[in-house]
């Protein structure tokens, strides 16, 4: 095992005393090729391109001698620290910091950013760093080759952002350019480069006191009364129904939830208070302005589409979960054949209910069904107010689960 091992963020300004004296004494040192190149890398030491970091943990581990690791930024922020650090390879690594490219980035365009989501998108990541990108009004996106702000740029469509596209930060060729999101795959991008993804409405006013924006500001919750929603909430709509379906689905940052057939909007307003991009559908415009009005007082940005499903469904991008509140078993049977990790809907009578269930099941999703019946008493004088009764159906797919 190396007797020592150093990781040097580098972010273009020249090296710390600290960063100088711990390459001097390098045998090995691993890096990118421009890191490589530097003049105060010994000409002595073997040296290794850092391509897969695990194969180059496993050359220092076998390595006798002092090694250095060189990364951009801060490599403890999303770097090579936590890879080095792995159990398999046994490494003690001491760390001389850098300015993070998301710092960098955010310094360059002269924003704040600890209101900002950070997200990293590769091909396994990039669907859910673009459902943030959605869902928040201000993020840092690390990217990676096949997974840049072409790619954001087309996986955003319907949904309006600016982009300010940081490429190769400390470097000569720097380039820091400002574009909207259906302009972004026009152009061809140099890796590797910070994409700044600004727009939506709401967002901390005055500064926070968590890093990340924290948990949306408002009245505690996971449903709201209907007086919030502009008036009476529609059939299916009801607070213990929508309370159920949200703990049956949660929502979470990252995910893509449809609320098809959203009514006054108050699921797709509660899904997107939890974090989570939603799209909201319904074939009644006056539905679709009640959501966006609802979004507004919450400062939540569901998208918005109007249009009948099943049909319209054809064109939206894949959910991870599904609310249905309309429409019946032609649009669960269109929704799961969708695939997404859970599916709830809801029916008036048993025989509706086991129509949805059995298509369900026969698309693969486990299905739990439950009779929920709420009766509101006015408690002044301990009367009955209102009664609900409903069937709860919900579906999750054992092979997408949790």
């Amino acid at each position: 095992m190396a007797d020592r091992v150093t990781v040097i963020g580098w972010d273009g300004s020249p090296l710390t005393d600290a960063a100088r004296g711990a390459l001097g004494a390098a045998t090995l040192v691993a890096g990118a090729a421009h890191h490589l190149a530097l003049p105060e890398v010994p000409h002595t030491a073997e040296r290794v391109r850092l391509g897969s970091v695990a194969l180059a943990a496993r050359r220092i581990a076998a390595h006798r001698g002092t090694a250095v690791v060189l990364a951009d930024g801060d490599p403890g922020f999303f770097g090579v620290v936590r890879a080095l650090r792995a159990p398999e390879f046994g490494l003690e690594v001491e760390v001389v910091p850098a300015v993070s490219s998301v710092a960098a980035a955010f310094a360059r365009a002269g924003m704040p950013w600890d209101d900002a989501q950070v997200v990293v998108a590769h091909k396994r990541t990039l669907r859910r760093a673009v459902n943030v990108c959605r869902a928040h009004t201000k993020v840092a996106v690390l990217t990676a080759p096949g997974a840049g702000p072409a790619e954001l740029g087309l996986l955003l469509e319907g949904v309006h952002r600016t982009f300010v596209i940081c490429e190769e930060l400390g470097t000569e060729r720097e380039q820091v350019s400002v574009v909207t999101s259906d302009k972004a795959a026009d152009h061809t991008w140099r890796d590797p480069n910070v994409v700044i993804v600004i727009g939506g409405r709401g967002g901390a006013e005055g500064g926070g006191w968590i890093a990340g924006g924290g948990p949306v500001a408002g009245p505690r919750g996971w449903t709201q009364p209907a007086e919030l929603y502009g008036g009476g909430l529609g059939e299916g709509e009801t607070d213990l129904l929508r309370a159920a379906q949200l703990a049956r689905l949660g929502p979470r940052v990252g995910d893509l939830v449809w609320d098809i057939g959203c009514g006054s909007g108050a699921f797709a307003t509660e899904a997107a208070r939890a974090g989570a991009a939603v799209i909201a559908v319904d074939r009644d415009p006056r539905a679709c302005a009640r959501t966006e009005s609802a979004a507004r007082r919450f400062g939540v940005q569901p998208q918005v589409v109007h249009g009948s499903a099943p049909h319209v469904l054809e064109n939206l991008p894949e959910p991870d979960v599904v609310r249905v509140g309309g429409g019946g078993a032609a649009v669960v049977s269109a929704v799961a054949d969708r695939r997404p990790q859970r599916i709830v809907a809801h029916a008036a009578t048993r025989d509706a209910a086991e129509l949805v269930g059995r298509d369900l099941t026969e698309h693969g999703y486990r299905v739990e069904c439950s009779l929920l019946q709420s009766l509101e008493l006015d408690t002044r004088a301990w009367t009955e107010k209102e009664r609900s009764v409903v069937f709860l159906l919900s579906g999750v797919l054992p092979e997408r689960a949790p």
